[in-house]
Protein backbone atom coordinates (compact mmCIF):
# COMPACT_ATOMS: atom_id res chain seq x y z
CA UNK A 1 0.00 0.00 0.00
CA UNK A 2 1.37 3.49 -0.96
CA UNK A 3 1.73 6.22 1.83
CA UNK A 4 2.50 9.86 1.19
CA UNK A 5 3.99 11.90 3.54
CA UNK A 6 4.36 15.77 4.06
CA UNK A 7 7.46 16.08 6.25
CA UNK A 8 10.70 18.23 7.31
CA UNK A 9 13.74 17.05 6.12
CA UNK A 10 14.94 16.32 9.67
CA UNK A 11 12.56 14.05 10.20
CA UNK A 12 12.98 11.58 7.05
CA UNK A 13 16.68 12.88 6.51
CA UNK A 14 17.99 9.45 5.10
CA UNK A 15 14.92 7.89 3.39
CA UNK A 16 14.94 11.35 1.77
CA UNK A 17 18.94 11.67 1.06
CA UNK A 18 18.88 7.29 0.26
CA UNK A 19 16.19 7.88 -2.78
CA UNK A 20 17.55 11.00 -4.38
CA UNK A 21 21.34 9.25 -3.99
CA UNK A 22 20.12 6.34 -5.83
CA UNK A 23 18.80 8.31 -8.83
CA UNK A 24 20.67 11.64 -9.17
CA UNK A 25 24.00 10.48 -8.00
CA UNK A 26 24.20 7.24 -8.58
CA UNK A 27 21.78 6.43 -11.84
CA UNK A 28 22.38 10.22 -13.20
CA UNK A 29 25.81 10.92 -12.23
CA UNK A 30 24.81 14.39 -10.45
CA UNK A 31 27.66 15.23 -8.29
CA UNK A 32 27.35 14.76 -4.56
CA UNK A 33 27.95 18.39 -3.77
CA UNK A 34 25.27 19.63 -6.31
CA UNK A 35 22.64 17.19 -5.29
CA UNK A 36 23.06 18.06 -1.32
CA UNK A 37 22.27 21.43 -0.69
CA UNK A 38 21.60 24.14 1.66
CA UNK A 39 17.83 24.70 0.87
CA UNK A 40 16.35 20.95 2.02
CA UNK A 41 15.99 21.94 5.68
CA UNK A 42 13.86 24.86 4.48
CA UNK A 43 11.67 23.22 2.27
CA UNK A 44 8.77 20.98 2.61
CA UNK A 45 9.51 17.62 1.53
CA UNK A 46 6.57 14.55 -0.25
CA UNK A 47 8.16 11.21 0.74
CA UNK A 48 6.42 8.09 -0.37
CA UNK A 49 6.61 4.73 1.03
CA UNK A 50 5.68 1.05 -0.06
CA UNK A 51 6.07 -1.30 1.83
CA UNK A 52 8.03 0.42 4.35
CA UNK A 53 10.51 1.55 2.20
CA UNK A 54 10.88 5.33 1.29
CA UNK A 55 10.94 4.93 -3.21
CA UNK A 56 9.97 8.34 -4.03
CA UNK A 57 10.33 11.74 -2.85
CA UNK A 58 10.28 16.03 -4.14
CA UNK A 59 10.48 18.91 -2.18
CA UNK A 60 8.87 22.52 -2.09
CA UNK A 61 10.56 25.71 -1.42
CA UNK A 62 7.92 28.03 -0.03
CA UNK A 63 10.59 30.55 0.30
CA UNK A 64 11.59 30.82 -3.59
CA UNK A 65 8.08 31.33 -4.65
CA UNK A 66 6.85 27.84 -4.76
CA UNK A 67 9.99 26.04 -6.19
CA UNK A 68 9.88 21.92 -6.66
CA UNK A 69 12.71 20.29 -6.80
CA UNK A 70 14.45 16.88 -6.47
CA UNK A 71 11.40 14.89 -7.70
CA UNK A 72 12.99 11.29 -8.00
CA UNK A 73 11.19 8.11 -8.14
CA UNK A 74 13.39 4.79 -7.57
CA UNK A 75 14.06 3.46 -11.16
CA UNK A 76 12.10 0.08 -10.70
CA UNK A 77 9.28 2.06 -9.44
CA UNK A 78 8.69 4.62 -11.97
CA UNK A 79 5.74 4.01 -13.91
CA UNK A 80 3.05 3.21 -11.30
CA UNK A 81 1.67 6.83 -9.88
CA UNK A 82 4.29 7.40 -7.10
CA UNK A 83 5.55 10.98 -9.27
CA UNK A 84 2.09 11.97 -9.84
CA UNK A 85 1.48 11.20 -5.87
CA UNK A 86 4.73 12.99 -5.13
CA UNK A 87 3.34 16.03 -7.22
CA UNK A 88 0.10 16.61 -6.45
CA UNK A 89 1.37 16.12 -2.66
CA UNK A 90 3.30 19.48 -2.79
CA UNK A 91 0.48 21.16 -4.95
CA UNK A 92 -1.46 20.57 -2.09
CA UNK A 93 1.28 21.87 0.42
CA UNK A 94 1.41 25.01 -2.34
CA UNK A 95 -2.22 25.78 -2.37
CA UNK A 96 -2.17 25.44 1.46
CA UNK A 97 0.84 28.00 1.53
CA UNK A 98 -1.55 30.58 -0.88
CA UNK A 99 0.76 30.17 -3.69
CA UNK A 100 -0.70 30.85 -6.69
CA UNK A 101 1.89 28.96 -9.06
CA UNK A 102 4.95 26.16 -8.99
CA UNK A 103 7.78 26.08 -10.62
CA UNK A 104 10.40 24.01 -11.50
CA UNK A 105 13.51 23.39 -13.52
CA UNK A 106 12.33 19.71 -15.30
CA UNK A 107 14.68 17.18 -16.75
CA UNK A 108 14.17 16.76 -20.38
CA UNK A 109 13.68 13.19 -20.00
CA UNK A 110 10.59 14.28 -17.48
CA UNK A 111 9.04 17.38 -19.60
CA UNK A 112 6.37 14.78 -21.22
CA UNK A 113 5.23 13.88 -17.34
CA UNK A 114 4.78 17.30 -16.24
CA UNK A 115 3.37 17.99 -19.53
CA UNK A 116 0.54 15.57 -18.75
CA UNK A 117 -0.21 16.70 -15.18
CA UNK A 118 -0.81 20.61 -16.76
CA UNK A 119 2.79 22.21 -16.63
CA UNK A 120 3.65 24.76 -19.35
CA UNK A 121 6.82 24.50 -20.72
CA UNK A 122 8.60 28.43 -19.90
CA UNK A 123 11.81 28.66 -21.06
CA UNK A 124 14.11 27.61 -23.91
CA UNK A 125 16.00 24.50 -23.08
CA UNK A 126 19.08 24.84 -20.44
CA UNK A 127 21.95 22.76 -18.83
CA UNK A 128 22.16 21.99 -15.46
CA UNK A 129 24.24 19.62 -13.25
CA UNK A 130 25.29 18.64 -17.59
CA UNK A 131 21.37 17.07 -17.78
CA UNK A 132 19.07 19.48 -20.63
CA UNK A 133 16.39 21.17 -18.51
CA UNK A 134 13.28 23.43 -19.05
CA UNK A 135 11.82 25.65 -16.76
CA UNK A 136 8.01 24.64 -16.36
CA UNK A 137 4.84 26.21 -13.90
CA UNK A 138 1.15 25.85 -13.16
CA UNK A 139 -1.00 28.04 -11.87
CA UNK A 140 -2.99 25.98 -8.49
Amino acid sequence: MMQVFITDFETHRGSIRAVRSKVFIEEQGVAPELEMDDRDEKCRHAIVFLAGQAVATGRLDIEKAGKVGRVAVLKEYRKQGLGTAVMGALEKVAQESDLSEIWFHAQESAVSFYLRLGYTIDSERFMEANIPHFRMSKKI
